[in-house]
């Protein structure tokens, strides 16, 4: 009988499928089905030459998709014929640098079950040994300097391989075959404890005895990890983490809580399934969970008797949420076991400063903070923070997205065109570089008011154009002249590029429908503290009609000043002073508590709110939020953004049916009265209704002002009835939850951003795709 025809194909496979495994899959699953032909990777990802049997072939084509590794993505396979060369094997060729990158880069990703196994297993050659990975797992992003992802472009090329992991490398049936980072006791990174002059205190397993010893003396270490260094300390001692709040200058924001494992978890918070699924996904971000009593008893490490943990007050004071993680990286694993019990791993950083990741820079920055350094010699190429991730309506829903996020793409509803980099905000900013239908999103850079920050930004810019092969030709920015991303753009802009200016909430609604994979039209609820509209105002409660390439602004809360300007973000009681004085039509009572506090400027500020000086008008639902915190909570002062809203959102009862009733005018755009619930508030609280009824009564007010609201935008539009909402302050669950199902009761579709934050985080996606709608990508 004649031989079977052979078929042969080149296939072209895009995606997250360098470093994660994917050409001894591709190998291994060829040879299980006797065909032959190569693997390699090239600039746009992976490139299979592959001979065999027609049957055979499209067998491996399924096969290809659906039994890839879990950390890959294949986002595009592309095949073409081939004449049918013959031969014998299959083979991983060296990779080919030519061409356009198009290659993505994982995520770093958490220890896998595998490595974790051999990680406490005394028979193992890797037992205890702080850097054990695998294709499955370990660095990614944080080491990567270049790409294609070989052992030579990565922070692990100083660490020449021993015989043996040179052994592993090359064996096609090892789960370490050709994982870039692959090491051992013998050839790998070591782990160190210094003090603050770099002095050793101990190597290897004595480093982690000493750090254990340390911290359970209420002392605090800096602890190196994958993206930068962390400082910790005993979760349970006040003292110690009393003195780190002090020395980080950080008095009331929470500090996240790392675990040993999902059982520690459940003991300390309420853990649906969704906050579950975070917790142990391979991305291993901080999860936000409800706390439960402060006294839990847990068995740490599902072992040995059961103890009393407590979390110290300083730890998230006053906060009915507690940021949680599980450990992921080996350091971690061996610190929680050893320490058996929760500790605070937050950022190595002053207050409002970039984490710190060079080994130097951290002893200089953190040397009056942190009483020893647990450290090693493996290079942080880029800094990168933890994920924040919570449970919203049933889904996940990112707050921060960075480690274990990025750098992987989003996909944009449409081609942009020409390549585009997105600036972002001033606040919690990110950039993005847009080419083709892919939106990278960068890791979270912070709040850009200070030089090491603004470094950051760029240099982060320069590593992302340098890895993905993006050269921008549009540069997309926020209308605020003021902000540092956008004099980052103007200076390009006076380079040769061109500008697209793109308003802030507009940009906010465009995020949320680009994380939907929509385009619009859609009524668009954008709530936040500020941002500059096109009349030049300050905006922050906004209902627009918009698209991606284009928006309407049909209706807002109705202007109130900010007397003091910037202070009145600072102090919330100026707003309250504001809105009290427009509620009550220039004369407010004297004798409120907040005014009674504040009575040596009380007049003064209303003077300021009455004339204008140094007080912008602003439609901003974050200085509503604001004011009446300082009325219902009695929160003046902030020391970190959306502390008030937040503090007043955990203070409402969630039972809690009553609502306040906003006026809504018929004007055009329209106006939401917002004053009409200061006085709500006022007179609630006069009555003698308790503060957690009166705040959930607020947000109940609110939500529904906001579906009404949206009626009216359904009329003005002819009928459109999807509505995305945007913006910092749907970061409040009750507020979100509350005006969604709103929403959905009264016939609309709502959308909410889930992949990326629905805070300024978000901003730069949702410029990106706007610079890229409006053609001025073509």
């Amino acid at each position: 009988m004649p031989a079977p025809a052979q078929t042969r194909l080149s296939v072209r496979v895009e995606g997250i499928v360098q470093g994660v495994g994917f050409r001894p899959f591709v190998r291994n699953l060829a040879t299980s089905l006797d065909l032959r032909g190569s693997v390699r990777n090239n600039m746009a990802g992976a490139l299979i030459e592959v001979e065999g049997g027609a049957e055979a072939v499209a067998e491996f084509l399924r096969r290809l998709e659906t039994e890839a590794p879990p950390l890959s993505v294949i986002e595009r396979l592309v095949t073409a014929p081939l004449p049918a060369v013959g031969g014998s094997g299959f083979e991983i060729s060296p990779s080919d640098p030519a061409g356009e990158r198009r290659a993505l880069v994982s995520a770093d990703t958490a220890t896998c079950a595998d490595c974790l196994r051999e990680l406490f297993d005394p028979a193992d050659r890797r037992y205890r040994y702080p850097f054990i990975n695998c294709t499955n797992c370990g660095p990614r992003f944080t080491i990567v300097r270049d790409v294609p992802y070989d052992r030579p472009n990565t922070t692990m090329a100083g660490f020449a391989m021993c015989a043996d992991c040179e052994r592993e490398y090359e064996a096609p049936d090892d789960r370490r075959y050709h994982a870039q980072p692959i090491c051992c006791p013998a050839c790998g990174p070591r782990l160190s404890l210094l003090d603050g002059a770099g002095r050793p205190l101990g190597t290897g397993d004595s480093a982690i005895e000493e750090t254990v010893a340390l911290l359970r003396q209420d002392g605090i270490v800096a602890v190196k990890g994958l993206g930068g260094f962390h400082l910790a300390v005993r979760a349970s001692s006040e003292i110690a983490a009393a003195a780190l709040r002090s020395r980080k200058h950080r008095e009331d924001k929470p500090f996240a809580v790392m675990v040993q494992d999902t059982g520690t978890a459940r003991q300390l918070c309420e853990l649906d399934d969704v906050g579950q699924r975070l917790l142990e996904s391979p991305r291993r971000p901080i999860v936000l969970l409800a706390r439960r009593a402060a006294d839990s008893t847990c068995t740490p490490g599902g072992m040995g008797p059961p103890n009393i943990v407590s979390i110290a007050p300083s730890v998230a004071p006053g906060d009915r949420y507690l940021g949680v993680m599980l450990p992921y990286t080996p350091l971690h694993h061996l610190l929680a076991l050893a320490l058996g019990e929760p500790f605070v791993l937050t950022s190595g950083n002053i207050s409002d400063e970039p984490i710190a990741f060079l080994d130097g820079d951290a002893r200089t920055r953190l040397n009056r903070i942190a009483d020893a350094f647990l450290t090693h010699d493996r290079p942080i190429h880029i800094r990168t923070d933890d994920s924040v991730t919570r449970s919203m309506r049933g889904h996940a829903t990112v707050l921060r997205r960075s480690r274990g996020y990025v750098p992987q793409p989003l996909l944009l509803p449409r081609d942009v065109g020409r390549p585009v980099l997105a600036c972002g905000a001033e606040l919690k900013n990110t950039f993005c570089l847009a080419q083709g239908r892919r939106a990278f999103v960068s890791h979270h850079i912070g709040d850009l008011e200070n030089y090491e920050t603004l470094r950051s930004f760029t240099e982060g810019i320069e590593h992302f154009c340098r890895l993905f092969d993006v050269r921008p030709e549009v540069v997309a920015h926020d209308l605020h002249p003021e902000y540092l991303s956008t004099k980052y753009a103007m200076d390009l802009g006076a380079a040769g590029l061109d500008l697209v200016g793109v308003q802030h909430h507009h940009a906010h609604i465009a995020s949320c429908l680009v994380d939907n994979a929509e385009t619009g039209p859609a009524i668009g609820v954008a709530l936040d503290g500020l941002g500059l509209g096109t009349d030049g105002s300050l905006w922050g409660g906004e209902i627009l009609l918009a698209t991606l390439s284009g928006f309407e602004r049909l209706g807002h809360l109705a202007p109130v000043a900010m007397p003091g300007g910037t202070a009145a973000i600072k102090e919330p009681w100026r707003m309250a002073a504001a809105y009290l004085d427009l509620a009550y039509d220039g004369s407010p009572p004297w004798d409120l508590a907040v005014a009674r506090r504040h009575e040596d400027r009380w007049d003064l500020v209303l003077s300021m709110a009455r004339s204008g000086t140094a007080s912008p008008m602003t439609s901003s639902a974050g200085r509503l939020f604001d004011a009446v915190s300082a009325l219902v909570c009695g929160r003046d002062a902030v020391n970190y953004e959306g502390q008030a809203a937040i503090e007043l959102e955990q203070l409402a009862r969630a039972d809690e049916d009553g609502a306040y009733t906003v006026p809504i005018s018929s004007s055009v755009p329209f106006q939401l009265h917002a004053k009409a619930l200061v006085r709500a508030v006022v007179e609630d609280l006069a009555a003698g209704t308790s503060g957690d009824v009166v705040a959930a009564r607020f947000h109940n007010g609110l939500a529904k002002g906001v579906v009404e609201a949206c009626r009216r935008a359904r009329e003005m539009s002819g009928g459109i009835s999807t509505v995305a909402l945007g913006g910092g302050v749907f970061q409040n669950v009750l507020l979100t939850e509350r005006t969604a199902a709103g929403l959905e009761d009264d016939g609309f579709r709502a959308l909410v951003p889930h992949e990326v934050p629905t805070n300024d985080g978000g901003i730069s996606l949702g410029q990106a795709a706007v610079a890229g709608a409006q053609g001025t990508g073509h």
